[in-house]
C-alpha cells in the first residue's frame, strides 16, 4: 500500500472513530429531554458521559488535522466550501463545553434546566453540522477546476448535506440510547433500551441510504459486501438488545457504522471531493497529497504517538466501565458534573 492510500485510510479510520465515540455522547445529550425528565435521571445521563465527552472530541481535531497535514488540497477545497456547517459545528461544540462546565458550578432548578438545554442544543447542532459536511463532501460539492466553490454560502447544502445530517443524528440517538442501556441500571436503562428497540431500524435507514448511494455511484463488489454487512449488523444489534445483551448490541450497532463508513470511503477512493459541476474537477488523493517524504515523517510520528493515545483512552473507558444508578445530586463528590 502506498503512503497516500495509507493516509487516506487513516483519515477514514479517524472519522469513523470520532463518530463511534462522540456519537454516543451526542446521543446521550440529545436524549436528555426524552429520557431525563426527572432531575435525578438527567444527573445520571450526564454522569455517564462526564468523564468521556472531552476526550472523544480529540478524534475530531485529529481527523481534521490529518486531512490538513496529509492532504492540504483536500482541506483547502473542503473547509472553504463548507464554512457554514463547520462554523455551526464549532458553535455547537463551544456552547456545550461551556454548559458542561458551568452546569455543576451552581445548583438551582432554573440554572440546571438552562444549561441542560444548552448541552442538548449544542450536541444537536454539532451532530447535524458534521453530518451535513460529510454528506455533502462524499456525495458532491459544486467546485470548479481550481477547487473553489461555485455559488453562495448555501450552494453546498443541498439534499446530500441534509441526508448526512439526518444520518449522523439518527445514528447518534440510537447509539446514545444503547450506551445508556449498557451503562446504567434501573428505570433509565429500561427506557433507553425501549427507545433503542423502537427506533434502531428506522435510524439506520439514512446512513444505509447514504452509503448505498455512494456505492451505486462509485462502488466495487467489496464495498457492496461492506454495505450488506452494515445492513446485517442492524438486524443483529436489534436482536441482541431485545434479549438484554446490550454490550453485544452496542458492538453490532458500532459495526454498522464502521461498515457503512468503509463503504463510503472505499467506494469514493481515490476521489476525496467529487465535483457536481464536472467529474473532471474532482479532487483526488494524488491531487491533494503532500510529498512522500512528508507522509513518511508523519507515518513515523503516528506510529509512535497513536498507540499511546489509544492506550490512554482505553484506560479511561476501563476505569469508568461500571454501571451507574440514579442518586441524589448532593451524594456526588466534588468535581463530578451534576
Amino acid at each position: 500500500m502506498d503512503l497516500q492510500t495509507l493516509w487516506f485510510a487513516a483519515v477514514a479510520v479517524l472519522w469513523t472513530g470520532f463518530l463511534l465515540l462522540e456519537g454516543f455522547d451526542f446521543g446521550v445529550a440529545a436524549l436528555l429531554p426524552v429520557l431525563g425528565r426527572r432531575p435525578a435521571d438527567r444527573h445520571l445521563l450526564l454522569r455517564t458521559i462526564g468523564p468521556l465527552w472531552d476526550g472523544n472530541e480529540v478524534w475530531l481535531i485529529t481527523a481534521v488535522g490529518a486531512v490538513f497535514a496529509a492532504f492540504p488540497g483536500w482541506y483547502a477545497t473542503w473547509l472553504p466550501a463548507l464554512y457554514l456547517p463547520f462554523v455551526l459545528v464549532l458553535l455547537g461544540l463551544i456552547i456545550r463545553a461551556v454548559a458542561f462546565e458551568w452546569r455543576h458550578s451552581h445548583h438551582t432548578a432554573a440554572w440546571d434546566t438552562t444549561w441542560t438545554r444548552v448541552i442538548t442544543a449544542g450536541s444537536l447542532i454539532a451532530a447535524l453540522g458534521i453530518g451535513a459536511a460529510l454528506g455533502a463532501t462524499t456525495l458532491g460539492l459544486p467546485v470548479d477546476g481550481e477547487g473553489n466553490r461555485v455559488g453562495g454560502a448555501f450552494s453546498g447544502l443541498g439534499w446530500p448535506a441534509a441526508l448526512g445530517a439526518v444520518a449522523v443524528l439518527a445514528f447518534s440517538l440510537v447509539h446514545g440510547a444503547i450506551f445508556l442501556s449498557l451503562k446504567t441500571d434501573g428505570p433509565v436503562r429500561v427506557a433507553a433500551r425501549r427507545f433503542a428497540l423502537r427506533w434502531a431500524p428506522v435510524a439506520a435507514l439514512p446512513l444505509l441510504a447514504w452509503a448505498g448511494l455512494v456505492h451505486l455511484r462509485y462502488g466495487t463488489p467489496v464495498t457492496g459486501a461492506l454495505w450488506l454487512l452494515a445492513a446485517l449488523a442492524v438486524v443483529v444489534a436489534w436482536a441482541r438488545i431485545r434479549v438484554g445483551r446490550e454490550g453485544q448490541g452496542f458492538a453490532a450497532w458500532g459495526t454498522m457504522l464502521a461498515a457503512a463508513a468503509a463503504t463510503i470511503f472505499g467506494a469514493a477512493y481515490p476521489v476525496v471531493v467529487p465535483s457536481t459541476i464536472d467529474p473532471a474537477f474532482d479532487v483526488t488523493v494524488a491531487d491533494a497529497s503532500v510529498s512522500d517524504y512528508t507522509l513518511t515523517v508523519m507515518t513515523w510520528v503516528a506510529a509512535v504517538g497513536l498507540p499511546v493515545v489509544l492506550a490512554y483512552q482505553a484506560w479511561t473507558y476501563w476505569v469508568f466501565r461500571t454501571r451507574l444508578t440514579a442518586e441524589p445530586v448532593h451524594a456526588e463528590p466534588a468535581g463530578v458534573p451534576a
